[in-house]
């Protein structure tokens, strides 16, 4: 049984971010140039803010890849935060004098942050301790990794798409293949046009404002063969790793695996898929409404989740809360933001759906080089 393990390490403003990625079988094949056309993703969309004009990620592989192949051993990815060079007399590991003369500091705790909660748990009296490592900046490092695992499910016929079905109310309904997922908009994120520029005016109107927009997005699976994941134990379960793995994105607030609470309202025969053979087939479904899990376990079927992404807290026009040192009461502070980021918020669930995926597969295939990994997958019915 092979065992992937992913480790992400670095500050908002400190000088980089890291991955540290185990496990993975010697001879994948690693195109560079299509984790940076993620990372750039990540930085898309409409309604983002002024730090993704400064940041222009890139990603250096440091160590564990030669010649664009994995060797087996830990790949290391590194991506320099270029906005560290204004904030090194404050971020840096050694003695900083802002930070002794309390600049750049932050005690008016935000509403929706970790401020308050992270300044209590880790006994801290300025918030950037928190904040740092509690920002979104973090996802930067885990779509370069995804970008890796996405490679090592795709050399075995797995790919991952999405889109985005809500922001902010403006909703698309409609009903998509995972190949129309690549048509939706870039600014948006959504596949219906019209609903799409009802969604900018949305983000328009809140810009004006000073406030944000959250959303909801579509995760699809496309090529997975069933029995991965197990009904034998819950920490096994497919599903709950997914949920899990999802809700570890900053600003997620729910997720949901094919109908999802729709399941709650509706009865037995009208949300079960039912079951047919035949001899070109073998087992299908006509419906989809599991979205590709049962008891714990894919299904063959396409592997359809959904997540929530609440607003962005950061409000430029800052919400009532308290200075943690005065306990006053005061006007939140603001730090550089979004108003919208439901592009990103879409492309880094992608990143963590690959990750939770390619250990799930690395578990029942093992294999020390992807030759093996290969031959056992294909070998499955």
């Amino acid at each position: 049984m092979a065992h992937l393990k992913l480790t992400t390490a670095g500050e908002s403003h400190g000088k980089a971010l890291v991955a540290i990625i185990e496990g993975l079988p010697a001879h994948l094949a690693i195109d560079i140039e299509r984790i940076q056309a993620e990372l750039a993703v990540r930085q898309s969309g409409y309604g983002r803010g002024g730090r993704q004009k400064i940041e222009r990620d890139r990603v250096e592989i440091l160590t564990g890849v030669r010649n664009c192949e994995t060797l087996g051993s830990p790949i290391t990815l590194c991506i320099y935060n270029k906005d560290y060079e204004n904030w090194a007399n404050c971020m840096s590991a050694g003695a900083c004098e802002e930070v002794a003369m309390n600049a750049k500091s932050l005690t008016k705790v935000r509403p929706g942050h970790a401020d308050l909660t992270g300044m209590k748990k880790f006994e801290q009296t300025d918030a950037r301790n928190i904040l740092e490592r509690a920002s979104a900046r973090e996802t930067a490092i885990r779509v370069a990794a995804g970008g890796v695992f996405k490679q090592y499910l795709s050399a075995l016929g797995v790919e991952i798409g999405g889109c985005v079905r809500e922001i902010c109310g403006v909703k698309d309904n409609g009903e998509y293949s995972f190949e129309d997922c690549g048509r939706k908009n870039a600014e948006t994120g959504i596949v219906d046009e019209a609903v799409s520029e009802q969604a900018k005016a949305k983000i328009a109107e809140l810009r004006a404002n000073g406030d944000t927009a959250g959303g909801v997005v579509e995760i699809r699976i496309k090529g997975l063969k069933s029995g991965f994941g197990s009904l034998m134990t819950y920490g096994e379960k497919l599903d709950a790793r997914l949920c899990a793995g999802l809700m570890s994105i900053q600003a997620a607030k729910g997720v949901e695996v094919g109908a999802g609470f729709q399941a709650g309202s509706a009865s037995g025969k009208a949300i079960h898929d039912e079951i047919f053979y035949d001899n070109a087939n073998g087992f299908y479904r006509e419906t989809n409404r599991a979205g590709g899990i049962e008891g714990g376990m894919s299904n063959g079927e396409e592997i359809i989740l959904r997540v929530a992404m609440k607003p962005i807290p950061t409000l430029m026009k800052g919400l009532s809360t308290v200075d943690y040192l005065t306990k006053q009461p005061c006007v939140a502070a603001n730090e550089r933001s979004d108003v919208c980021a439901i592009v990103a918020f879409e492309i880094i669930a992608e990143a963590v759906a690959a990750q939770v995926l390619a250990e799930a597969v690395a578990e029942r295939l093992g294999g020390d080089t992807m030759l093996e990994v290969k031959a056992r997958y294909n070998a499955l019915k």
